[in-house]
């Protein structure tokens, strides 16, 4: 049985799935290692993006992971490179002909070699060359144990990511969510495309909202294990956790500062549900909202001035954003459309992203600019729980396909998406951690 069966009836029409909004009423709403791949679905060709060849790595098919595949598919998936298909037959040994790279479409050309070290960890080895000016621009070698040949291939990507487009590329971070099976709930920690990674938490009740903390090192989740709504807090390499918010009524929705030491949650132990800020060395939690209002799913703002959150004090759903000084009063800021919620600021704070029901639950985009006007991100219509990836490219999102609760990374424009495969299992509630957060 969902948690709050029997709970009074929302005073808005929500599906079941839409599990953030939902648990800020009395968690009306909640509801081993699964091997995944991901597909790049190319939905759109950006005019920027720039053409890359890698080929097959030398000796790359002695270890546990298909090197070049990982690059080739982490670099697409950023939406700046376009990948030029190649045979392999090179290593960064080998002087390119750059005239014949030139003529297959590529501007730059990465090559490498995996090779066992006497300690028994990898040797990954790898150059770049500028394609049209005829020059290598970088060259790398990375000693990994055999669990880390994924992760070193991440940091190549990133490498190569940052050399090229001038950015920090964002594979070697790690994402959260939640896995559904069999009535069995399980959070997971993961290489950003969705692979390798941990168990955090395996559970038989649900588990929603996970949240990483700026250093990449503790989750905050909402757990049900003792038959109510409690926040807890966890560090992801020890395992050791805490609850953080047990009070009466629903702890839910939490979001952290940006100085780590405190976390924004919505209560409902003063009745309604409200913002509530919470010191985690302790004391007694700051209400943050007043009023008779829904005010939940709260974000804060890079710089920690203020929050962004999700109240129905308008009629219906919408996002509002409210300084944390004493007296602050609440800007709305989505007024296209009678139902917007699920927001996530971008790393900058200069973009809104969040889950706009028409048609159907859609990701949407909103520069916080004087005359910016939402723009779709995707073409489905069950989504839910978007994430910036920490260099503010890439969106990570929960929507259904073929039946199944999916993920999805899409491009700010929406042009590239990738999907991660999950064979009979629902994936959901994602989140992506900060640089830092690295496998």
């Amino acid at each position: 049985m969902e948690p709050g069966a029997g709970a009074p009836t929302p005073p808005f029409s929500m599906p079941i799935h839409r599990r953030q909004f939902g648990a800020a009423l009395a968690a009306s709403f909640a509801s081993a290692a699964v091997r995944a791949e991901f597909r790049v679905e190319i939905s759109g060709i950006g005019t920027t993006q720039l053409p890359v060849a890698v080929p097959r790595f030398r000796d790359e098919g002695r270890g546990d992971a298909a090197v070049s595949a990982i690059v080739r598919a982490d670099l697409e998936r950023s939406g700046v490179f376009r990948i030029v298909e190649v045979g392999g037959g090179l290593d960064e040994r080998s002087p390119p002909a750059f005239s014949e790279w030139r003529g297959r479409g590529a501007d730059a050309l990465a090559a490498g070699s995996v090779s066992r070290l006497p300690d028994g960890r990898w040797d990954l080895r790898f150059k770049l060359w500028d394609v049209v000016k005829g020059e290598d621009v970088l060259g790398q070698s990375l000693a990994v144990p055999t669990a880390d040949l994924r992760l070193g291939a991440h940091r190549i990507a990133d490498a190569i990511h940052e050399k090229l487009a001038g950015e920090r590329g964002v594979n070697a971070t790690r994402i959260a969510y939640v896995t559904r099976a069999a009535n069995r709930y399980t959070l997971r920690v993961t290489d950003a495309d969705g692979e390798g990674g941990q168990v955090a938490l395996a559970s038989p009740q649900p588990i929603i909202s996970p949240a990483w903390a700026p250093d990449g090192r503790r989750l905050a989740y909402v757990s049900f294990e003792t038959g109510k709504a409690v926040v807890m807090v966890q560090d992801v390499g020890s395992g050791e956790r805490r609850a953080v918010a047990n009070f009466r009524g629903s702890n839910s929705a939490p979001a952290w500062a940006p100085d780590g030491k405190r976390l924004a949650v919505t209560l409902s132990r003063d009745g309604g549900s409200h913002l509530y800020l919470i010191d985690l060395d302790g004391g007694e939690p700051r209400r943050l909202t007043q009023g008779p209002a829904i005010d939940t799913e709260a974000c804060f703002a890079p710089d920690g001035s203020s929050l962004v959150f999700v109240s129905d004090r308008g009629g219906g759903p919408q996002i509002y954003r409210m300084g944390l000084g004493a007296g602050a009063s609440a800007e709305r800021l989505s007024f296209d459309g009678a139902y917007n919620i699920s927001p996530t600021l971008s790393p900058d704070g200069r973009t809104l992203a969040y889950v706009s029901r028409g048609s159907g639950f859609r990701v949407m985009t909103l520069r916080l600019e004087p005359g910016a006007t939402p723009q779709a991100v995707t073409d489905s219509n069950d989504d839910e729980h978007p994430s910036f990836a920490p260099n503010g490219r890439l969106l990570v999102y929960a929507t259904k396909a073929q039946g199944r609760d999916v993920l999805m990374t899409t491009t700010l424009d929406g042009k590239v998406r990738t999907r991660l495969q999950s064979a009979g299992i629902d994936v959901r509630e994602p989140a992506w951690g900060p640089f830092g957060a690295a496998a």
